[in-house]
């Protein structure tokens, strides 16, 4: 039975234009409210040659350029959660658009874990202060005249959110493509169960409901995709297709989990990430740092 939830109108059908990046086999999305020439950017990323220690922005400039192009104005930079896997873009594309930063509430568990982790010390307030809005689960926004609701699918982070924009969710790294699965549940303040019971309220969206992926890897070989629908992932995915029950689902993350290396950025990712993806102060002769915990995944 299908649930649509309060204030979200399924007529509405923006305009999604995706942009992956190889590099880390992220999706980011520029979507456009059909009704004016606003948009919204979702999951941003910043180019890292980690083995150098060098930042470009050729990602974050095909966005841009994109946005310039098409005469749009961009409204929220949205962050589906903070992402282990590469760098976010979303300061840096701010500077040179607009728009407002927002990621969901419990990022202050995020920062809370991993500050620890980076010995942050206790001048930084873990309140995320450094994004401009923290969605509650349920919350309302607008991109133009369309509205859009925040919803919270934690099970992969604590801060997961689904962001449904008209017949168009952005599920973050909540689900794959129904070949690649789910994500991981293994991180600090992750949970298989909790992931299962977010996923199903994902899939009980309409099931016409397009869902647009943050990572697609291109499972058996086949080129990489990154749209897909409820009806499609209820029918076909293989670990949380119907019929799969929670204990069943529970017991194939956790094994799967247990074989899994960490993300090769998962140190600078998280780092960056927790702090809205602004990179650290440069010191008094202009150089940035990053921190290398040792022993801590």
């Amino acid at each position: 039975m299908s649930h649509i939830p309060a204030g979200l109108d399924l007529s509405v059908q923006p305009e999604v234009r995706p942009f992956f990046d190889p590099d880390t086999n992220t999706i980011s999305y520029v979507v456009k409210d059909p009704g004016s020439a606003t948009c919204a950017v979702v999951d941003s990323v910043l180019d890292l040659d980690y083995a150098a220690g060098r930042i470009a922005t050729r990602s974050a400039d095909a966005i841009i350029a994109f946005v310039r192009d098409h005469g749009l104005a961009v409204e929220w930079l949205v962050e589906t959660h903070v992402h282990a896997d590469h760098l976010s873009a979303a300061p840096y594309i701010q500077r040179q658009l607009g728009g407002r930063i927002g990621i969901g509430e419990r990022i202050t568990v995020v920062q809370e874990t991993f500050g620890k982790v980076f010995n942050e010390g206790t001048a930084w307030r873990r309140d995320g202060g450094e994004f401009d809005r923290l969605f509650q689960d349920g919350d309302t926004y607008q991109v133009g005249g369309m509205r859009c609701v925040a919803l919270h699918t934690p099970g992969h982070t604590p801060a997961c959110m689904t962001h449904a924009m008209g017949d168009a969710a952005f599920v973050g790294d909540t689900l794959f493509m129904p070949d690649g699965g789910t994500a991981r549940a293994d991180f600090p303040g992750g949970d298989a169960r909790t992931l299962f019971r977010s996923i199903r309220r994902v899939l009980a969206l309409p099931p016409e409901t397009r869902l647009f992926m943050c990572h697609d890897y291109g499972p058996n070989g086949r080129e990489i995709r990154w749209e897909t629908t409820v009806a499609a992932e209820r029918a076909e995915n293989i670990h949380v297709r119907d019929g799969v029950t929670e204990e069943e689902f529970v017991a194939m993350r956790t094994a799967r989990d247990a074989t899994l290396s960490m993300p090769r950025l998962i140190i600078p990712s998280i780092q960056v990430n927790m702090h809205a993806g602004r990179l650290p102060s440069a010191g008094p002769d202009g150089k940035r740092f990053l921190k290398v915990p040792l022993d801590a995944f």
